[in-house]
This record gives structure tokens, C-alpha cells and sequence, in this order.
């Protein structure tokens, strides 16, 4: 005989039943027409659902239901995540693409309970940009996971659940039509689309179920991110030591989304005891970036010349133990050419690099199986396939401006071709030869006369702005007409590229749930078996045309003019700064996205008729790049699932994993390789309830669970960039999983209906975490004021030899190839504990109707989360230019990138006359990250040796919508509405600010219909 559940899992299953339906009826009495039916809907029914979902599960879960039909609480789902106690989210131009449960990104993201697989090389699954909101009914997130939970997360596990046909109460038929518009977008607004059908029936084969839901999104997403490098010490006599301006770049994110979703279950039960379901989810997407960087470059070479008019203190304090104190740095000035009559001029650069790159995606997950309910055993099957494929088509290309009011200058080279010096033609210097004879042993060799790109730049950093522009005031200034005349541009280097990533899963899983009679504590025995198969392969595909080292190689602008367009003027729009460069021209992104090969043929065809020798673009594969890793899973796992005296339940059981994985890559000799390996572990997993009181909840939980390293991280393979200051990554096939234990302890207290108060904490230790060992390539004085680097391939200070750098200003431009930083995954030995304290309160004024009328509508949420991390032996030390202005052997803790010791939720909602409105308010701390400024790197440059530091930071969002009738619905969203600056500090939030990021806020108007 079946075994009877508990009397409040019968409550729940009851009240869930009554809140998922969009219509309560009664059944009984003929009085039944004279009762007022109370209909439960929008916010406040989608919070007593997961409440109450929550309120009842023997694990600790957080959930999230939609308010109604495609309709959770935000359109991205890692803003919908961001409600959740203990979850923070990372942005890229605005958008949510990272979410951080209990401060890691190290999560699984699961669709229906099975994985899902990313685009890249991670291993947390889908990208939350990939899934529009509308396809998605609820989520869960698992933070203490059963017996039964698949291993892999180490904060905790999403699951993205979607409409089940065989729970509709009735047909669902709905579409929804949106407008977004973006505050910093010189473009139109974006159209989305949505919609949702379903509904089931009863026939002689039994009950059938079918429902779609499917939407189609255009996005855009811009942010400003000016940056300024002040990584060097300047000694002049009469000036008191300072850090000076070494590298000036505005830059503007611009991302374009276009995302197809598509979600179908087909759903049959035969009897009451048997039932199949088929799931189709079908994602494509395309991610493209048209960005450009406005870069004032060389401008090193003016530190001694062109002293700051002010400066600002900078106090670094002390960092683990070493007090650096403080220090002035450049905070306003101009850069202007210096033109005396001396060898090698010394002069700033201005460079135009546009990158238009994309991400296409197609991801799909596909679900078979069922499940058989006998007398004492219920057995569910199911088979699942994940796949998602992707490539990275990448234009990006940079051009020189060559300015028409700087003098002419003579390169003077000898009968080797050798560069001597430049010299510009003035104070006597008027033709090659006096140029060659200015220079000791010069001749007139080979041997060219150009136009500089010499521009005068002016900055002022005061107010956080980090602004810079041309300095219209010098002599040698530009005209607006000289900076968007093509026959001033001479092209540099154009990079294409189109990487790819293949990723899959297969899985099979099968599990038992017994019913056991005799033992009156232990209500069931779970215990069942899951096999996966996972695969990665990697392709690094591309080429580049120049770098050229001397001007006299570059193209002229007007060989390719008709690419040429003015880029973007509105760099102001953001914090209404005046100083800017709001003039200039970039490689056309609309022609390079519609007509990319066309774009390359023409950019091609200028390098052939320019140099009689020309570069040819070769894209093709890079066998150094390859990877291919294939790895399978075993797992078994034995649960008890027990309650006593109605007071206590949970459940006790256990995992057992066994894994192998292979490693293919290109070898020394261009043969490919494998390397293989192979791992178990037995991962013990208990959570107790405890209900002292009809109101209370106690939790406590106790598990252990797995983190596998990234594809990329096992690879065997590296790619290489042109860039001077690009790192090389390489793999570590020996890298072995982190593991977790994790606790947990909550007390949950439901006071009102729909309400709740509560307090958890929970303590993370990790063992084997994943981290970065860097190694710098050594920097050596050049004797003019900067450094160079090893052109050694053995690199013997350090680093990993890249023979296709193009030097810049650490070596000779004449000859390719530096000795580059470079950078190797490996574990932590030691143990790293993370605690925390998350807290959360949730409450409506519903039942205060008769007292407060129309105030009665209104309800809050909050939530709370303190946490703090310990332990781990791995440091960032000091190296290069961060070793010159902080000093030797000065060591910051690795410890966790993207943790932020405090955050917190606000949201206050109103739902009543058919008027629905939310407000939220989201704060995080300051955390250390690598998500910075486009070309910066950690290395001993740009950032002082260390991640940066992103400062306090609150946003706020609010939505309202309105019933026309009980079909039609309007409504009105924005995100970002105080469109909040990020602010990002070198070593030390507060201290030398380093980059700003300006996000956009959006828009959305919108409408939705019921059939």
C-alpha cells in the first residue's frame, strides 16, 4: 500500500495547487454563487507560491516565481537572481552576465534539472544573456544540496524551471510587444517579442499536455569606460616625485543582442501511475560588440618634459603589513609635442581602434523520460542531450592619426635598414642628409620623410572623470577637419579572427524513490545512478594584417576612405563631462558586420598597393590553441529520507562520483597528444527541519560537493596576441577538482501569511581552490626614462617568449617577438573558509485591508548578506612598473576575486486596482576583480600589479504596470535608473583611481494580451 505523506506535505501540495491556479472556484454548497471568489494573482501570488514552496522543502532553496505568464521580476535573469539573499551579480555594459552565490561564480546552472552547457570553456552552463526571461515560469536556487543534487557548484545550483502542461488549470494563450531604449544610444529603441500557448486534455489514451513559449529580443547595451595609467615614478629636479600620465584611452562598450528562445513540453500520462515528458529548449543568440577605443599613446616619453599644473594625493595606506603611505600623482596638465631640434622627438600618439566582434550561439537541451508510481516504488528515467555551439567572428582593426600641423620627420636608417633616429625637419634640419648628419655615424641609407602622428592632449582628472581630449589651445592642434579626414589616418594593424567552441552533454539518470512501511521514522529511500559524457572542443582561428612599426609601411587612410565614418559623438551623454575627443573616424562597424569579408578584401587590398611586399591575411587555425578534452561521469548515490513526531525531517545520504578526462592538444613535435586522468570522491550530504513552533522553521544542513576545473583551465594548448602587454595563458592538465564542505544553519519565522523573517549562516571551507600563478616577464631600464623587455627566447627573467609581438614601448619596433607575462592555473594547498550571515524579511500589508484601503497594496522584501573569507597561501606580488611605484616584494592575498563582504536588497512594491508597481534598490561592497578597462592587464603595467578594486556601488530599478481590462496589460520598466558610475581603484579601494565604467539606463514600454 501506497505510504501516506505527512500532514503538512499534504497542506503544501494543497495550497500550491490553489496558488497556481489563476481561479480559485467553489465546489460545494448551493450558496456557492452569493460567495465573493477572491482571485490571488501578480506579485503577491508569485511571493506566497515560492514562499510556501520554500516553507516546505526540506533543503534550503530560494525560489522565484513569475508574477504571471513570462513575467518574473526582471528581464535578465541575473537581475531576477539579484533578489535573492546572497547572490550579487557582475555586469558587462550595463547588462547581468555574472551571478555570485555566497561570493563565487563557481555555480551550476541547470534548465528543468538538467545541465545545461556554456559557449565558452566554464563549466557553471548557460550564460544568463542567452535565456530571456519570458521563456522561464520560476527559479530555484539550491543552496545545501541532497544526496540527489548533481555535484559541481560551490555556491549553489539554478534551476531554470519552465511551464508544465499538465498543470494548467486552464488554456494559456498570451503575447506580450516591447520597446527598449537605451539613455546613451544614438540608435532607435529595440523591439521584443514574446508569447506563450498551452493547454492539456483528456482522451481514451489518457491525459495529453503541450505548451511553447518562445521569444525573440533585440537589446542594446552601451557604457562608457575611460582609463588612465599613472604606473610610473617621475624624478625632475624641482619637482617632488610623482606618478605621471602613461597611457590615456576613452572607450565606449556598445553590445548588441539578438536572442531567439524556444521552450516546448509535450507531456502524456497514460493512468494516474504513469507519465512521460519531452522538453525542447532551443536558444540562439547573437552577441555582437561595436566598440571603439580613442587611445593618446607614447605619451610615456613626455613624463620628464610635460609636468602636471596639479596633482592629487594618493594614499595607498598599508598593504599587508607594507606601508606604502602616500603619493602625489598627476591629476591635470597638457602633453604637449616636444619638437626642439633633438634626436628621437618626443610626442604623444593618438590611435582609433574599433573592434566589431561578435558571439553566435546556439544552444539546445533536449529531455526524455518518465516516471512510474507502484504500490511502494516510484521510478523516474530520463535522458538529456545539452549542446551548445559557438563562434567569435572578430573585425577589429587600429589606425594611426597623422597630424598635418607637426612638423615633417626624418627616420634616418643605415645601408642595413636599421633604424638610427628620427629627427624633425626644423632649426636647420631641412633636408635627409642634414638629418643623417645630426646623427653619429649616420647616413642617408634608406632613409623616409613623414608627417608625425604628434598630437597635443590635455587631461583633467579631477571629479573621478579621468577625462582627456585634444588640446585645441597648442600650436601644433589639429582641426576638427583634420581629425575626420581620411588622408590623416594611416592604418596599423587589423585583426580577424573567428574561434570556436563545441560543447555538449549527454546524460542518462535513473532514480528510485521507496515507500518504506516498516521503519515508522523513515518515510523514503531514494537511491538511483547518473552517467554523462561531456565534451569540449576549441578552435583559435585567425590572423592579422600589420602592426606596422614605421609609419612608412602604413596605409594611407584614403586608399580605404569609404570605410571610414564618423564614430559616436555623444561620449558626454554620460556625466555631462566637456573634455572628450567627439571628433574622429572609425573602421564602419555597420559595413563590417553586413559585408565582413567584403571590409577585409578592401583593407587588404590598400597593404597590396601600398608596399611592394605586402602582408597577406592568412586566417587559418592555431595548432598551439587546440584543445580538445573529453570527460565522463559515474555517479551513484543512497538517500533516507526521515520525519519524527511531525517536528523533525530531513534526509541523510550519500554521493559517489568517478571521473575520467582526457586531454588532447598539439604537441613539441605537431602531433597531437592526449593526456589522461581520473578522480573519485564520496560526497556525505545531511539537512534536518526541525519545527519547534507552527510558525518557525529551523534548518541545518551539512554536504560536501566538487568543483571541476574550466576546459580551458586542463587544455594543454595557448593562444598568442600581437599586444605587448597581452599575458599568455596557459593550461594545467594536472590541475585537480576544488572541493567543498559546506554548513549551513538557517531559523525561518512565518508570522503573517505570505510573510517572513529570517537568519541564516553558513561557513564554506575549500580545499584545492583554483587560482592563477603569474609570472612576469622581466622589465629592464632602457636609459631614456622607460623599460624593455627580453627578447631572449629562453626568457631567462621570467615569462613565456611570444614571437609574433609587435613592440610598442617596451622593444625595438623593428624586430618581432618579446619575452611576455604569462600566467598557469594550479590549486591552493591550503584551505580557504568562507562565512557568512544572510538575512531576509518579507512582508504585505493585504490584511490590512478594512483599515487602510487603498494603502493595503503596498509590501516590502529586503535581504541582507554579511560575509567574510580566510586563509588560502597564494599571493600577487609586486613586479615591473607596480614594483617601481609601490616597492619590492609588496604582497596582496589572492584570496576571492568578485567578493563583496556586504550587500543587500530593497524592494517595495504596490498591487492593488489593478495597478502593479515595484521599486528595487541593490547594494553591493567593494570587491577585487579582473573585469577592467579593454587593454589593461595585472601584469607589472596598468594596474600596479594587482586586480582592481571596484568600489561601493547601488542600483536602482522599478517597474509599473497596469490591467486595462482582464486581457490587456501596459507597463513601463527601467533599469539603472540613476544611472550609477562604477569606479575601479588600483591595489586599494580609494587609492589611485584607475578606471570608470558609465552605464546606460533603459527603458522598456510594453504591452501584453491574454487569449
Amino acid at each position: 500500500m501506497k505510504s501516506s505523506k505527512s500532514k503538512a506535505a499534504l497542506c503544501s501540495t494543497a495550497m500550491l495547487a490553489m496558488l497556481a491556479s489563476p481561479i480559485t472556484s467553489a465546489q460545494e454548497a448551493p450558496e456557492a454563487d452569493d460567495t465573493e471568489v477572491i482571485e490571488i494573482s501578480g506579485i503577491r501570488a508569485s511571493l506566497t507560491s515560492a514562499l510556501m514552496e520554500k516553507r516546505e522543502a526540506t533543503n534550503l532553496v530560494e525560489i522565484i516565481q513569475a508574477d504571471d505568464v513570462g513575467k518574473l521580476p526582471d528581464q535578465n535573469l541575473a537581475e531576477v537572481l539579484e533578489n535573492i539573499t546572497g547572490i550579487q551579480i557582475t555586469r558587462t555594459a550595463g547588462i547581468g552576465t555574472g551571478v555570485q552565490i555566497r561570493g563565487t561564480s563557481a555555480n551550476r546552472v541547470e534548465i528543468n534539472g538538467v545541465s545545461t552547457v556554456g559557449a565558452g570553456s566554464g563549466r557553471s552552463g548557460i550564460s544568463f544573456e542567452d535565456v530571456n526571461a519570458s521563456i522561464i515560469s520560476s527559479v530555484e536556487v539550491t543552496k545545501a544540496p541532497d544526496a540527489k543534487t548533481i555535484e559541481g557548484s560551490v555556491g549553489g545550483t539554478v534551476n531554470l524551471r519552465t511551464i508544465r502542461p499538465l498543470e494548467l488549470s486552464e488554456t494559456l494563450g498570451q503575447v506580450r510587444v516591447q520597446l527598449e531604449d537605451s539613455s546613451l544610444s544614438s540608435e532607435s529603441a529595440t523591439p521584443r517579442f514574446s508569447g506563450a500557448f498551452g493547454d492539456n486534455w483528456e482522451s481514451d489514451a489518457g491525459k495529453f499536455g503541450f505548451v511553447i513559449s518562445g521569444s525573440y529580443t533585440e537589446q542594446e547595451a552601451v557604457s562608457f569606460r575611460p582609463r588612465t595609467d599613472r604606473d610610473n615614478l617621475v624624478n625632475v629636479d624641482g619637482v617632488p616625485e610623482y606618478q605621471g600620465i602613461q597611457f590615456l584611452v576613452q572607450e565606449q562598450e556598445n553590445d548588441d543582442y539578438e536572442t531567439l528562445n524556444i521552450a516546448t513540453t509535450f507531456e502524456w500520462a497514460p493512468n494516474d501511475d504513469l507519465k512521460f515528458h519531452f522538453d525542447a529548449i532551443i536558444n540562439d543568440q547573437e552577441r555582437s560588440r561595436d566598440s571603439y577605443r580613442l587611445q593618446a599613446s607614447g605619451i610615456s616619453n613626455l613624463r620628464t618634459v610635460a609636468i602636471p599644473s596639479d596633482f592629487e594625493t594618493v594614499n595607498y595606506g598599508t598593504v599587508n603589513g607594507t606601508n606604502i603611505g602616500s603619493k602625489q600623482a598627476a591629476v591635470r596638465g597638457n602633453l604637449e609635442p616636444v619638437f626642439d631640434g633633438s634626436v628621437n622627438p618626443s610626442d604623444g600618439n593618438l590611435r582609433f581602434s574599433s573592434d566589431t566582434n561578435a558571439r553566435v550561439t546556439k544552444s539546445e537541451v533536449f529531455i526524455l523520460g518518465g516516471e512510474w508510481q507502484g504500490e511502494n516504488l516510484k521510478v523516474s528515467a530520463e535522458i538529456s542531450s545539452s549542446s551548445s555551439d559557438s563562434s567569435t567572428p572578430n573585425l577589429s582593426t587600429t589606425v594611426n592619426f597623422i597630424n598635418p600641423n607637426a612638423p615633417l620627420v626624418v627616420e634616418v636608417r643605415n645601408d642595413s635598414n636599421s633604424r638610427i633616429g628620427r629627427v624633425p625637419l626644423m632649426d636647420g634640419i631641412v633636408t635627409v642628409a642634414d638629418a643623417a648628419a645630426s646623427l653619429d655615424g649616420g647616413n642617408a641609407g634608406n632613409s623616409y620623410i613623414y608627417n608625425d602622428n604628434a598630437t597635443p592632449f590635455t587631461y583633467d582628472l579631477t571629479g573621478g572623470t579621468l577625462a582627456f581630449g585634444i588640446n585645441f589651445n597648442s600650436p601644433y592642434a589639429p582641426s576638427v577637419a583634420d581629425l575626420t579626414n581620411p588622408a590623416n589616418m594611416a592604418l596599423d594593424q587589423v585583426i580577424v579572427e573567428n574561434n570556436t567552441n563545441e560543447n555538449s552533454e549527454d546524460a542518462f539518470r535513473v532514480d528510485f524513490e521507496y515507500f518504506v512501511d516498516a521503519l515508522e521514522f523513515i518515510d523514503t529511500v531514494d537511491f538511483g545512478f547518473r552517467y554523462n559524457k561531456s565534451q569540449h572542443t576549441f578552435q583559435d582561428i585567425g590572423d592579422n594584417i600589420g602592426g606596422f612599426s614605421r609609419m612608412p609601411d602604413s596605409p594611407n587612410g584614403s586608399m580605404f576612405a569609404d570605410l571610414l565614418v564618423p564614430g559616436p559623438s555623444n561620449y558626454g551623454d554620460a556625466d555631462g563631462r566637456d573634455l572628450f575627443i567627439a571628433n574622429f573616424l572609425l573602421l564602419d562597424p555597420e559595413q563590417s558586420f553586413s559585408d565582413r569579408q567584403g571590409v577585409i578584401d578592401k583593407l587588404q587590398a590598400a597593404v597590396v598597393a601600398h608596399d611592394a611586399n605586402p602582408d597577406i591575411l592568412n586566417v587559418r587555425a592555431s595548432n598551439s590553441a587546440f584543445r580538445d578534452i573529453s570527460e565522463e561521469t559515474t555517479a551513484l548515490y543512497a538517500q533516507a529520507n526521515f520525519e519524527l513526531n511531525d517536528m523533525i525531517r530531513g534526509n541523510i545520504g550519500v554521493r559517489y562520483i568517478e571521473t575520467e578526462v582526457d586531454s588532447t592538444g598539439y604537441g613539441p613535435n605537431e602531433t597531437l597528444e592526449t593526456t589522461s586522468g581520473s578522480y573519485d570522491f564520496l560526497l556525505p550530504r545531511l539537512n534536518l527541519v526541525i519545527t519547534p513552533h507552527d510558525d518557525v522553521v529551523v534548518r541545518m544542513g551539512y554536504g560536501t560537493d566538487v568543483r571541476r576545473p574550466g576546459f580551458n583551465q586542463l587544455a594543454s594548448g595557448y593562444s598568442l596576441d600581437t599586444s605587448e602587454n597581452s599575458a599568455v595563458s596557459l593550461g594545467n592538465p594536472g590541475l585537480e577538482p576544488e572541493e567543498v564542505d559546506s554548513f549551513d544553519i538557517s531559523v525561518e519565522w512565518y508570522f503573517a501569511e505570505a510573510a517572513v523573517a529570517s537568519i541564516g549562516y553558513f561557513k564554506k571551507d575549500r580545499t584545492n581552490i583554483f587560482g592563477v600563478d603569474f609570472e612576469g616577464a622581466a622589465l629592464s631600464p632602457n636609459g631614456e626614462g622607460g623599460f624593455n623587455r627580453e627578447t631572449d627566447a629562453s626568457c631567462p627573467g621570467g615569462g613565456f617568449y611570444n614571437p609574433i609581438v609587435v613592440p610598442n614601448v617596451l622593444g625595438n619596433p623593428e624586430r618581432l617577438g618579446l619575452c611576455v607575462d604569462k600566467s598557469t592555473p594550479g590549486n591552493d594547498p591550503d584551505t580557504t573558509t568562507q562565512t557568512g550571515i544572510e538575512m531576509a524579511f518579507q512582508y504585505d500589508l493585504s490584511s490590512f485591508e478594512d483599515d487602510l484601503g487603498w494603502a493595503s497594496g503596498f509590501g516590502m522584501l529586503a535581504n541582507y548578506t554579511i560575509q567574510e573569507y580566510k586563509g588560502g597561501s597564494v599571493e600577487d606580488c609586486t613586479s615591473g612598473r607596480g614594483e617601481n611605484v609601490l616597492g619590492p616584494d609588496v604582497c596582496i592575498d589572492r584570496g576571492l576575486l568578485d567578493f563583496s563582504e556586504n550587500a543587500y536588497n530593497f524592494t517595495v512594491y504596490y498591487e492593488k486596482f489593478g495597478l502593479s508597481a515595484r521599486m528595487r534598490y541593490t547594494w553591493r561592497e567593494a570587491f577585487r576583480t579582473q573585469d577592467f578597462g579593454g587593454g589593461a592587464n595585472t601584469s607589472g603595467s596598468s594596474t600596479l600589479s594587482f586586480p582592481v578594486v571596484t568600489a561601493d556601488r547601488g542600483q536602482l530599478n522599478a517597474s509599473v504596470t497596469y490591467d486595462v481590462n482582464e486581457q490587456l496589460n501596459i507597463g513601463i520598466e527601467a533599469v539603472n535608473l540613476t544611472e550609477e558610475r562604477i569606479d575601479q581603484y588600483c591595489v586599494a579601494e580609494n587609492a589611485l583611481l584607475c578606471f570608470v565604467g558609465l552605464p546606460d539606463r533603459r527603458v522598456t514600454l510594453g504591452a501584453s494580451y491574454k487569449f
